[in-house]
């Protein structure tokens, strides 16, 4: 018998002269067999490198996979270098794995999701995806939905209150009705480029973070009787050091140098850390500088960085355990404001 055959469920059954209900069973039932039976089968199978009855094939007459899709917001090379990425997966691997489901990692700038709709049991969307043609199709399908960090009508989903968190955050930077403040956002635009943001908003409010905080840093300028001017406030388009840092090096170099940056991502904030340790300024003398997200670096930055922190983990848990228990309504996780010595 040639090694490099290809099995099935018939062609092996008749290879050992048994019906194909006993080759099945020995798989699938032990119950139905007496374990020297089913034994003496499992080994003939092996031996001839037959493995089982075709599992894609059951799962599609049963309409269940066990494999959640992870719709990340960006790409899935960038996604998996970030921190607070990286500690929301971990939190919905952790359970998904305790409920025999698998995770398959979906990039945000995909076309459809139907390239893999028909071979999972739904999808967990964390943020909102880059192509935003994603959010409409999320909203129509048949299979269970999970939002992070942005909400669909109808659909379980898990955040914290961003535009309060943005607020509270805020309040500690400014000090003055005289403070000249920067806001370096985080995917504002619809853009790949690092630039400043003019206008209304590219994105649906209800399925943008950035828009939420943005709301909330206003709230607190105007609170404090400050004023924004229209051309200090940034969008960048991915949270990482290179294009923070381009932002960063405008900004302090703008006129008035603006006294006050908020920042919403802890990686944005240690970028302006950096050029202005660089600049010879003194944090939080000259400039204060608020965070968001609390990561491990923004402890061990120089000066450590004030931010909020939102257990993404927690965030990556609760969404799975939504998945898995079928939930449709939405729930707010807590967070908390970390002091450190940049404002």
């Amino acid at each position: 018998m040639s090694a490099d055959k290809i099995w099935t469920l018939k062609s092996i059954a008749k290879e050992l002269g048994v019906s194909n209900a006993t080759v099945s069973n020995a798989f699938n039932r032990p119950d139905q067999l007496s374990e020297k039976r089913r034994n003496e089968i499992l080994a003939s199978c092996k031996k001839l490198g037959y493995s089982g009855p075709n599992k894609a094939a059951q799962s599609l007459r049963k309409g269940k996979f066990n494999i959640a899709a992870l719709v990340l917001p960006d790409s899935v090379e960038y996604m998996v270098t970030d921190p607070v990425a990286s500690k929301f997966v971990k939190g919905v691997s952790s359970v998904l794995e305790k409920n025999h489901v698998n995770l398959l990692l979906f990039s945000g700038t995909s076309e459809n999701i139907n390239a893999v709709s028909d071979f999972v049991d739904g999808f967990i969307c964390y943020g909102s995806p880059r192509n935003t043609e994603l959010i409409e199709q999320l909203k129509t399908t048949s299979k269970k939905v999970v939002t992070a960090d942005f909400d669909i009508a109808r659909k379980a989903s898990v955040s914290i209150d961003n535009e309060q968190a943005a607020f509270d955050i805020a309040k500690l930077a400014i000090h003055s009705d005289h403070d000249h403040i920067a806001i370096l956002g985080l995917r504002l635009l619809d853009s790949n480029l690092t630039s400043r943001v003019y206008g209304a908003p590219d994105f649906d409010i209800h399925c943008s973070i950035a828009y939420q905080r943005l709301n909330g840093y206003k709230r607190a300028i105007a609170e404090a009787g400050a004023k924004l001017n229209t051309d200090r406030v940034w969008n960048i388009p991915e949270s990482s050091h290179h294009f923070a840092l381009i932002a960063a090096k405008e900004a302090l170099t703008s006129t008035p140098r603006p006294n006050v940056f908020l920042c919403m991502s802890d990686l944005i904030a240690l970028a302006v850390l950096q050029e202005i340790n660089t600049m010879g300024l003194k944090i939080p003398e000259d400039i204060s500088v608020v965070g968001f997200d609390g990561i491990d670096e923004a402890l061990r930055s120089n000066p450590p960085l004030t931010t909020i922190h939102q257990n993404s983990e927690e965030k990556g848990i609760k969404a799975a355990e939504l998945f898995i228990n079928k939930a449709t309504h939405a729930e707010q996780i807590s967070y908390r404001v970390e002091r450190g010595k940049s404002c």
